[in-house]
């Protein structure tokens, strides 16, 4: 007996991590210290110290039941996109650039080009949020999960000078809403799809006029990533006032965290192009309105309270950085919650 018969195989190991150094490679940044390989991610944060005060900021999460997806379809390359953006954007939520971050992926047998396509989606998140991949975990777990499948979570570390924090502490009355599209369903939600639609192959694989694509094409599109968006912002000096993530919980949950007591957002429905797949969603899990805003992200996955003066300048920044945005509703005084209109 050997822990390669017991279901764990080393040399698999290995050669996942030799497999995944060129992808690891192009997330580098000058900060980073040693390669892949050492028992912990070294950062130089000497150049930070422009600061004023320094904040380290941290998100952790996975990517839920939207592995289901790619194990169905086969399709590895992008669901690592998801967790780094699951992570960056909470970061980039409260005015942090992110620095690094670390993926843990357990599997029932490491099949090492696998685990390396899935690094090379990690790695092109990280890319995205020009943050470094400087370390993570592949963990074999015989007899806990089938050999096929795996779970992939993540850790990202960022830094914000403590004046840029945004906390939503400068909402007022009158500000302005600006709503910066999603790029579909994201990685939340995945548990209510599966219930509504047949995760089979074939079921996948159905075109969809209204789509423009297949179902699972449609669906397993990675969750867009705001770094960029909300940097450019801030390169033209504008302060971002509240900074929203739609993520799990959709509008009802996630809008009021970022409003002070007393505050209000409105926002209006009919102020943006909802994407086709949720409406495909709805109809066919015959799922109330109310519902939708609740679990998804309806087509906004960042939404941001700006004083209306910037809101101009705002938006051209974030068109620049590749994302399109609208102005979708405005801050009124009342009690601290989201009414969709």
């Amino acid at each position: 007996m050997d822990y390669k018969k017991a279901g764990v195989d080393i040399e698999a190991g290995y050669k996942s991590v030799e497999l995944m150094k060129k992808h690891v490679k192009q997330t580098m940044r000058p900060e980073v210290l040693g390669g892949l390989g050492g028992f912990a991610g070294a950062f130089d944060l000497s150049g930070i110290k422009n600061m004023e005060e320094p904040v380290l900021l941290s998100g952790t999460d996975g990517c839920g039941t939207k592995v289901k997806l790619a194990f169905v379809m086969d399709k590895h390359d992008t669901i690592g996109i998801d967790a780094v953006a699951m992570c960056v954007n909470d970061i980039a939520c409260s005015g942090g650039e992110p620095l690094f971050f670390l993926d843990y992926i357990a599997c029932g047998k490491n099949y090492p080009e696998k685990i390396a396509t899935i690094v090379s989606g990690v790695a092109q998140g990280c890319i995205q949020s020009e943050c470094a991949l400087v370390g993570g975990e592949t963990a074999e777990h015989p007899g806990l999960m089938p050999q096929d499948e795996y779970d992939l979570a993540g850790f990202a570390v960022g830094v914000v000078d403590k004046k840029d924090i945004i906390d939503g502490s400068k909402i007022k009355e009158g500000d302005v809403l600006v709503g910066i599209a999603s790029s579909g369903v994201h990685s939340n939600g995945f548990s209510l799809v599966r219930s509504v639609f047949d995760m089979s192959e074939e079921s996948l694989n159905t075109y969809y006029d209204e789509l423009q694509t297949t179902l699972g094409n449609a669906l397993i599109e990675p969750t867009r990533i705001y770094v960029k968006a909300l940097k450019n912002v801030k390169k033209e000096g504008i302060t971002i006032k509240g900074c929203s993530h739609i993520t799990g919980g959709g509008f009802y949950e996630n809008v009021p965290r970022m409003l002070p007591e007393n505050a209000k957002a409105i926002i209006k429905k009919g102020s943006y192009p909802v994407p086709p797949i949720f409406d495909l969603i709805q109809k066919n899990g015959n799922i109330e309105e109310k519902m939708m805003y609740n679990t998804f992200n309806m087509g906004l996955g960042m939404v941001i309270a700006l004083d209306s003066k910037d809101v101009e300048t705002a938006m051209k920044a974030i068109e620049q950085a590749g994302d399109k945005c609208y102005v979708v509703g405005e801050i009124v005084k009342g009690d601290k919650g989201v009414e969709l209109c």
